[in-house]
Order: C-alpha cells, then sequence, then structure tokens
C-alpha cells in the first residue's frame, strides 16, 4: 500500500459564534464544488476542543491529487489579479464574515496512511481524534514515521488508532503529525492519564527519542465530514451560498 497524495492542513481562526456556520460551509459548499472543478477531496473538518487548543477554531485537511494535483489547484485559484477564483467571490464572502484568518501548510503522507477513500470504505467512526503536531531533529522526519508507525501498528493499547502520519514540506523535514482516531472518550481519558503518570505513551519510544518538541490536541467531526458520514459531501448537502 502507497499514499501518493499531498495534503493541505489548515488552522482556522472563528470569529464569534460561526464555527458550525463554517464548518457547514466548507463541507456543503465548498467541498462539492471543489472535487468537480480541482480534484480536491475532504479529508477532514473538524472543531478543536478548547480546553486543548486555540478557541474557536477549525482543523481543516484536503487530500490532492498527488503534486501534479496541487499545482493544478494552485494555477486555477491563482491564475486572477485577486489572488481568488472570481467565480467563487460570493463564497469567500461569505467565509470571510465567519472566520479572521489562520495558518496552512502542505503535508505529505507515510506510505501507509490510507486516503480518505480508503477510510471511508473502512466505515469505522470515531468519538474525536487526537491531532499530534511534533518536531523533531532537521531532516529526521520521514526517519521518524517510519519508526512511530512500525512500533504503533494498526491500534494502540488504549485502543488509539494512528489514521495518519504525514510530515510538513518546504521546511527542513523536523515537523511532522500524527492523527489519531479515538473510538469513545473513556479511551481518551484513560490514555491521558497514563501518558500523565509517564506509564505509557501512544507513540513508540524509539520514535519520541527524536522528539524535539511535542503538541496535541483534541478533534471533534464536523457533521458532515467524511470520517463521520462514509463519503464525500454532496451538492444536495449544499445551502445557502450557491455558485
Amino acid at each position: 500500500m502507497s499514499n501518493d497524495k499531498v495534503y493541505i492542513h489548515e488552522y482556522i481562526d472563528i470569529t464569534k459564534q460561526g464555527r458550525a456556520k463554517y464548518m457547514h460551509h466548507m463541507t456543503a459548499n465548498w467541498s462539492p464544488l471543489a472535487q468537480e472543478q480541482r480534484g480536491q477531496l475532504c479529508y477532514g473538518v473538524w472543531g478543536t476542543v478548547g480546553s486543548t487548543g486555540r478557541w474557536p477554531q477549525v482543523v481543516n485537511l484536503w487530500e490532492e491529487d498527488g503534486w501534479d494535483g496541487l499545482t493544478s489547484s494552485f494555477a486555477h485559484e491563482l491564475a486572477d489579479p485577486s489572488l481568488q477564483d472570481p467565480a467563487l467571490a460570493t463564497w469567500w464572502a461569505t467565509a470571510a464574515d465567519l472566520r479572521s484568518g489562520g495558518v496552512d501548510r502542505i503535508l505529505v503522507p507515510h506510505p501507509s496512511t490510507r486516503t480518505i477513500e480508503e477510510l471511508c470504505r473502512a466505515s469505522t467512526t470515531y468519538a474525536a481524534y487526537a491531532h499530534e503536531m511534533l518536531t523533531v531533529e532537521p531532516g529526521r522526519a520521514d526517519e521518524f514515521l517510519d519508526l512511530a508507525v512500525d512500533g504503533v501498528g494498526e491500534a494502540s493499547d488504549s485502543g488509539w488508532v494512528l489514521i495518519g502520519a504525514f510530515r510538513t514540506a518546504m521546511r527542513h523535514d523536523e515537523e511532522a503529525l500524527l492523527l489519531w482516531g479515538i473510538p469513545d472518550w473513556p479511551s481518551w481519558g484513560k490514555a491521558e492519564r497514563r501518558m500523565a503518570e509517564r506509564a505509557a505513551d501512544a507513540v513508540p519510544s524509539a520514535a519520541r527519542e527524536l522528539l524535539r518538541s511535542r503538541e496535541r490536541i483534541l478533534l471533534v467531526d464536523a457533521p458532515l465530514s467524511p470520517l463521520r458520514t462514509h463519503r464525500q459531501p454532496h451538492r444536495e448537502d449544499r445551502t445557502g451560498w450557491q455558485d
């Protein structure tokens, strides 16, 4: 199994009480059009559990058809002098009222990471997700991911499932992302208690030796996120803004 996709990861800062509307706007209104025009798939849209990170915040993850797909997506979006697709002016205006900015990065998956279509076929649903952004010694992100994936396997003792393992592109190969599916809240509490007591860790010890920093936050699926529905958002999901 090998994953040759490329991913766009986004931290989005939400304004006021707009998080639910923004998540719907991204899944129901953006994703169907992006699928048709760009071949871009929605991997996930989540709300950050505020007690574990920034709030109110949304995390988006988009799956592009490799570097060629990302290149085509950028060419489509940035051809206009406004650096936005003019056909999406109304969509952008709606989104602007719901967010104040964000930070994006491009991710390259570990070969073992399943695509969103493979994950949807598995039809597994999770109560929450542990999103771990990690920095390692420069140039050793791939080594870290190999050790993390080989040491964990399909599931950890806590019941957490390693859904995805990625490294950040356009950097010095020192940043990685691990995304864990958590089956239920007691499984989260049990694992966090053991990690707080240093009795266990989701990341194998061989991989931890490369770590320089680590930040874990919790995420919960948006209602139309593919990992919840096991399908890509459809045109019939759309409401409000129309192209």
